[in-house]
């Protein structure tokens, strides 16, 4: 069985290559690309293999971008830490979707799949994807909030656990999240868009500009009769509750 493996974060390809070693030893794994470039050049030159294990969002580009110019038959399992593109995957010739961390179990299912498919006596191919894409969306529903944000660093990729944030602080044109040491991750979007991804049971917005983490709180003052000063783990500075936030945010402390 040949695999060609298309991932640009270094530590995620590792894994999947211990995962897929344990589960098969006689994987040929004939290519691990890294870009969209990478993909352009290989494909030109080699013969397709038997599987691919994708990611999406590569370094120089979504990996979509390079499926739709070009008949790719193999099947694909895709690998990625965002939930956004599941439809579109199945769209393809995708046959599985593992949302990151994976686990071997899950490229194991993976694999057993794409063997199913090829085999003389599988299911057709629609009701093993209609199949495929139900499982997805059961696991997406069940972490309906982001369990972790990809944070895009000149190195590569850095996966930060939505659990490990502080702080998520907009200022002007920039958006940064800060772990529980006071380390700051650049962030894409808005305050907004990363609000309505993270559970308003953990997260609160308490005013215009910053969004903290419960579990992040150290102690809270009060600075007037209705705003409050919150000192948080990892920052030197308090942060300010707005006057308009202040008896939500007291509601919110309280659950």
């Amino acid at each position: 069985m040949t695999l060609l493996i298309i991932e640009d974060e270094n530590v995620a390809k590792k894994q999947l290559i211990n995962y897929l070693t344990n589960i098969d030893s006689t994987i040929d794994i004939v290519g691990q690309l890294s870009s969209i470039a990478d993909c352009e050049r290989w494909f030109a030159e080699h013969p397709q293999p038997d599987i691919i294990f994708s990611d999406i969002e590569l370094l120089d580009g979504n990996i979509f971008t390079f499926l739709d110019k070009h008949e790719i038959t193999s099947p694909i399992v895709f690998t990625t830490a965002y939930d956004q593109y599941l439809l579109k995957a199945f769209d393809t010739i995708g046959v599985a979707y593992l949302l990151k961390p994976f686990t071997e179990e899950q490229i194991k299912k993976a694999l057993d799949k794409c063997v199913l498919l090829k085999s003389e006596n599988k299911k057709s191919y629609s009701e093993d994807i209609l199949s495929s894409v139900k499982a997805a969306l059961k696991d997406i529903s069940q972490n309906s909030y982001k369990q972790r944000l990809t944070i895009k660093l000149p190195s590569g990729l850095y996966l930060l656990p939505t659990s490990n944030i502080s702080l998520i602080k907009a200022d002007a044109v920039l958006l940064n999240a800060y772990d529980f040491l006071g380390k700051k991750f650049p962030l894409t979007g808005t305050l907004s868009q990363i609000e309505q991804q993270l559970s308003p049971a953990v997260f609160y917005r308490i005013n215009r500009s910053e969004l903290i983490n419960i579990n992040a709180i150290e102690k809270i003052e009060n600075q007037t009769s209705d705003r409050l000063s919150v000192y948080l783990k990892g920052q030197k500075e308090s942060f300010i509750v707005s006057t308009a936030k202040t008896p939500n945010f007291r509601s919110w402390i309280d659950k």
